[in-house]
């Protein structure tokens, strides 16, 4: 074969390879544009053309026909006596394709997916719900949404629906919960669990941008007069104004050591306090902030090496709190004396004894000790 005739032939073969190239592109890209035969799972949508006594027929052209019997048809009875053939009506394919020929539909198992679709977008959109409190247990409250069960935390009831109980009782907690059994609530919903059949609410922050413009009106370093809202182990609630509440942890109740808040406060009680730290919606407060500090006295007297006086105030899982004025106190650790049961013997609660500082940060309220009396190390 001469080389323009074989030079030709290759010049065919190409074209032809091209070709097919185009038309195999073409193909697919036509097969990406064709909807897939439904799916197991998947939710679908198709004209109802026959209602009989135990199946509902339904179109899902191109892909055939969907049928509703057998155990789903009896546990969509209530669904389908309010539909009627030419209604169109969304479907959860639980069978691609049964003996028959049909494509196995629910209508049951539609409705709850849709509900949950629903749920998770009212939980984007952070959609307000008016609902009625069904029951409450010593956790919370109670509620149905769309025929699912739904949780509401105590601790996410607004402030004025919050059981404040001075003891923390839990059964005096249920019976103020129980006391909103029947009222109707605004909520949000936070969170969807569709595979434990479980909704949680929450009556907290269901207008954010008005919690937000009341917020705003407050600054770190503003001082306010509250009243106590209510009493927890950790501190005090405050209330600030009607809705919104501050808290003042334990730790900013007083210089000194506040072992029970309820010792020192009931609810009512009027209080000036002082905003530490507005974040996340939230106000942190103190009441020590308006107390003169005790530690600035030692700040030029103390220093490590330094020779003190001090009583033993309370034992802790890392040594003695040893107090030298009150709000000013330093820990002994266990470790200065080989073990937590050789300082415990060592050292009584309410006696005061001779120590040496190991370290003196005043403007950090941290102080160090250890014990003089080495015979009983």
């Amino acid at each position: 074969m001469k080389k323009t005739d074989e030079k030709n032939v290759q010049d065919s073969v190409d074209a032809i390879a091209e070709h097919a190239k185009v038309e195999l592109s073409s193909i697919g890209k036509m097969l990406e544009k064709t909807d897939l035969p439904p799916q197991l799972e998947a939710l679908v949508e198709g004209e109802v053309i026959a209602i009989e006594k135990s199946a509902v027929y339904i179109n899902l052209a191109p892909f055939g026909t969907g049928i509703i019997y057998g155990r789903e048809f009896i546990n969509a009875k209530d669904i389908i006596r309010k539909i009627n053939i030419g209604d169109v009506v969304k479907a959860k394919v639980v069978s691609a394709e049964n003996e028959n020929g049909y494509v196995e539909l629910s209508l049951k198992e539609a409705k709850q997916a849709l509900i949950w679709n629903e749920a998770e977008k009212a939980i984007k959109n952070k959609t307000l719900i008016e609902i009625t409190v069904k029951e409450a247990n010593k956790g919370g409250l109670i509620l149905e949404w769309q025929g699912i069960s739904g949780f509401l935390p105590a601790s996410q009831l607004k402030s004025e629906h919050y059981p404040r109980v001075e003891d923390s009782d839990k059964d005096k907690i249920l019976k103020e919960l129980k006391k909103l059994i029947g009222q109707r609530i605004n909520v949000v919903m936070i969170s969807a669990l569709p595979k434990e059949g479980k909704l949680i609410f929450s009556e907290k922050d269901n207008n954010p941008e008005e919690r937000k413009e009341i917020i705003g009106k407050y600054a770190v370093g503003d001082e306010l007069a509250c009243t106590v809202a209510g009493i927890v182990d950790f501190g005090i609630f405050l209330k600030i104004e009607d809705g919104l509440e501050g808290l003042v942890h334990i730790s900013e109740i007083d210089w000194g050591l506040v072992e029970d808040p309820r010792s020192m406060f009931k609810v009512g009680d009027p209080i000036r306090a002082k905003i530490i730290e507005v974040k996340d919606g939230k106000i942190s407060l103190s009441i020590k902030a308006l107390k003169d500090n005790p530690w600035k006295e030692f700040e030029e007297k103390l220093k490590k090496g330094d020779i003190i006086s001090g009583v033993v105030i309370k034992f802790n899982k890392h040594g003695a709190l040893v107090s030298i004025k009150q709000g000013v106190a330093g820990l002994v650790h266990n470790s200065s004396f080989g073990s937590e049961e050789k300082l415990r013997k060592s050292l009584e609660m309410g006696k005061t004894y001779d120590f040496q500082v190991t370290l003196f940060e005043p403007k950090d309220q941290r102080m160090t000790l250890v014990y003089l009396d080495k015979e009983n190390k």
